[in-house]
């Protein structure tokens, strides 16, 4: 603790000259305020609440990202690929993700640009609503997942909340389409995962049926098969075979 003494005379003189400034005449403290500007005429909100509104959804990104795009079955099948090739932490996580974020906004971008339209550019101008402004937001994305959505996995959370099945596609509601989209996707990421996965497996089968033939028994298999996969997976071109795949099945 004597180490920090000499902190003492410092604190001393910090709050003399605090209390000298505060005793001071005609001396005041800055001051800072905040201005948002002023409430806008018509039907829009204040710049306030719009900033409130804003660092909401900021929050809610993450979320928002994962439940209503397609990033969910993309990030998934590239983790079955990684663990199919057996090559661990190569590609590492950032790298995954970020692949899977830029596979994301390119299918997604139709959907952005007819929200920025829609929504976007009309509240600029204030001529729109919160209430229209969120119903137009939520129906290009529902357009969007019931397009990947099972009808099974719909009904099933219809019947679970104990609703009539819908009879057009805007009887659906968020709370209901959300949890369908999602099971949906994760079944859908678990077969490509499964077709992936299954020649990967084939060579992980043969290398150790000859290690083992050859009485190999003390040599990890993985250590001998894992260049033959890779060199399947170059000369097949796999990337461009997954990624196209991935990409088509929501495009096309």
């Amino acid at each position: 603790m004597k180490r920090f003494y000499w902190l003492l005379p410092l604190l001393l003189i910090m709050g003399g000259i605090f209390l000298q400034a505060q005793t001071a005449p005609g001396t005041t403290l800055p001051s800072v305020t905040i201005d948002f500007g002023k409430t806008p005429q018509g039907p829009a909100l204040s710049s306030t609440l719009q900033l409130v509104l804003i660092l909401t959804i900021l929050t809610l990104a993450p979320t928002i990202l994962v439940t209503t795009t397609c990033f969910t079955r993309i990030i998934v099948v590239l983790h079955f690929l990684r663990q199919g090739m057996g090559t661990m932490q190569t590609p590492s996580n950032q790298v995954l993700i970020s692949l899977a974020l830029a596979m994301s906004f390119f299918v997604m971008a139709p959907v952005g640009r007819e929200i920025y339209q829609q929504v976007i550019q009309p509240l600029e101008r204030n001529e729109l609503t919160m209430d229209q402004a969120m119903d137009r937001t939520a129906a290009p994305l529902k357009v969007f997942m019931l397009r990947q959505t099972r009808k099974k996995d719909l009904a099933l959370f219809f019947s679970i909340a104990k609703r009539p099945p819908p009879q057009t596609k805007a009887d659906v509601t968020l709370d209901v389409l959300l949890p369908a989209f999602m099971i949906s996707e994760l079944k859908t990421a678990f077969e490509i995962g499964f077709m992936i996965f299954l020649p990967f497996l084939i060579i992980d089968m043969v290398v150790a049926s000859i290690l083992l033939s050859m009485g190999m028994m003390m040599l990890p298999p993985v250590v001998i098969s894992m260049p033959f996969k890779l060199l399947l997976f170059v000369l097949v071109d796999g990337w461009n075979l997954i990624v196209g795949s991935l990409v088509k099945g929501f495009t096309g």
